[in-house]
């Protein structure tokens, strides 16, 4: 009987073989490669901190799954579960899942190999491929000197997406970013590896009390263990060249559990970022008109005229760039001596005291960003051209105008030194750029702004008009 033999159909014995397979995937290779994986990652690391200045902390390797618990099993956020539960009569169970939906769209899965091996691949590429890059610091000293076991936030202006490839290229060899990114980025395969490299995604202008709370926690938790973060305090791109005023929201959830007698000291490092031409600066200007925003079709093309131009046309025409990208770096901002300066301890504070506190940290971190914006051609050519309202100017004239203007900020205290003038040629490049882009007509070598780009003569004005 025991020699019988059992038919079986033939779907039937194709969906045991499956699972067969599963299983043993599921429980022996998956966990096996997981491991080998996960070694590999620690010993890059371990690498990495030998020559980063300010070393990757435990929090960045800790397990996504982990980090998303400790958030839904928060006592901060239980407590407002079950507060929101009894004044909305909505299910606890209900708001508990809301929270690890939210959690898993907050947390990142930080990857040591997709940061530097990837990310900072990229980020070098483009960086270089689309400006000249020029970095400076008022001190380099006092860099070099900070307390490398505080936590380092970057507080820098938001002039242009690029502000994220850019930063991420010239701290690489420093520090690992975790910065915030809004919600135009969760795409695939974008999502991913954005995430991989640390960022975690928020939802600008959200006033739901319960998402507030999570991603409140969350950025309490980063800083609290010494995440280096970069923040863009104005919240937003700038639509009008200008720095805009400062959102608080992502300050005040750093600061409203700090005690800074016992918690990790925190470092504001003031950054400041201009171009030269910043890449959706017509987009910007015309944002609040719906119908004449770009479409993507018409990025898509603008995208690829930029590459068609600059990769498969003929050498003479070739590497168009789009001129200087600055970064200046500023004078640190000791969280422990500007509290016990101003007498302020945040973590004991009510709320109609802290925020005022909280605002006027803001103002002056954001004071402190307008001193370091770089000084470039474009912007120093278009106070030019403001300057003269309207008459046109010999490009000799114009050069003789920028040195003026420049002579003038270096005076009122900006953050560019007589060494640092652009030269003639540098400010006849961006002549001829702005020209190139028809902003600029120009006959017989006397150049007028073209009035169709008036207010774009304005916009790269506003970047340095602080120092006018």
């Amino acid at each position: 009987m025991l020699d019988d033999n059992v038919s079986l159909p033939t779907w039937l014995f194709i969906l045991l073989w499956a699972v067969a397979i599963y299983a043993v995937v599921v429980s022996i290779l998956y966990p096996s490669v997981r491991w080998f994986v996960r070694r590999r990652l620690n010993r890059a690391v371990e690498r990495l901190n030998t020559s980063l200045s300010i070393k990757i902390k435990p929090f960045q390797q800790t397990k996504r799954q982990e980090l998303i618990d400790k958030l839904v099993f928060d006592p901060q956020v239980l407590a407002l579960i079950d507060r929101l539960a009894q004044e909305s009569n909505v299910p606890r169970e209900a708001l508990l899942l809301d929270v690890k939906r939210y959690a898993r769209e907050i947390v990142p899965s930080f990857n040591a190999y997709v940061y530097y091996q990837l990310g900072y691949w990229l980020a070098k590429r483009m960086s270089r491929f689309l400006y000249r890059i020029r970095v400076s610091a008022v001190d380099q000293s006092v860099l070099e000197s900070l307390d490398k076991d505080s936590t380092v936030v970057f507080v820098m202006n938001h002039r242009s997406n690029m502000d994220y490839i850019l930063i991420c290229y010239l701290a690489a060899e420093q520090v690992t970013l975790s910065y915030a990114v809004g919600e135009w980025a969760r795409v695939f395969p974008l999502e991913s590896i954005i995430r991989a490299m640390g960022a975690f995604f928020v939802r600008r202008g959200s006033q739901n009390p319960l998402y507030r709370k999570v991603l409140g926690r969350y950025v309490q938790l980063a800083t609290e263990s010494g995440v280096c973060q970069a923040v863009f305090l104005e919240g937003g791109l700038s639509r009008d060249g200008n720095v805009a005023q400062p959102r608080i929201g992502f300050l005040d959830y750093m600061l409203r559990h700090y005690d800074h007698r016992q918690h990790r000291n925190i470092t504001f490092i003031p950054v400041g970022i201009n171009y030269d031409r910043v890449i959706e600066d017509k987009n910007l200007l015309v944002w609040d008109d719906k119908s004449r925003r770009f479409t993507k079709w018409q990025t898509f093309v603008r995208v690829v005229r930029f590459l068609r131009v600059n990769i498969f046309s003929d050498s003479r025409r070739r590497w168009q760039r789009y001129g200087y990208a600055g970064v200046n770096f500023g004078i640190p901002i000791d969280m422990r001596k500007y509290c016990d300066k101003h007498r302020l301890l945040f973590a004991t504070m009510p709320q109609r005291d802290r925020i005022p506190a909280v605002t006027a940290l803001a103002e002056h971190l954001m004071e402190s960003v307008r001193y370091v914006i770089p000084v470039l051609p474009v912007p120093v050519i278009a106070t030019v051209f403001l300057q003269q309202q309207g008459q046109g100017m010999r490009s000799l004239d114009i050069i003789a105008g920028c040195d003026e203007v420049i002579d003038d900020m270096i005076a009122s205290g900006a953050a560019i030194r007589d060494d640092q003038k652009p030269r003639q040629r540098t400010i006849a490049a961006a002549l001829e750029n702005l020209r190139h882009r028809h902003i600029l007509l120009e006959t017989d070598d006397v150049y007028r702004v073209n009035p169709e780009f008036e207010a774009l003569i304005q916009y790269y004005a506003n970047s340095i008009i602080h120092w006018r």
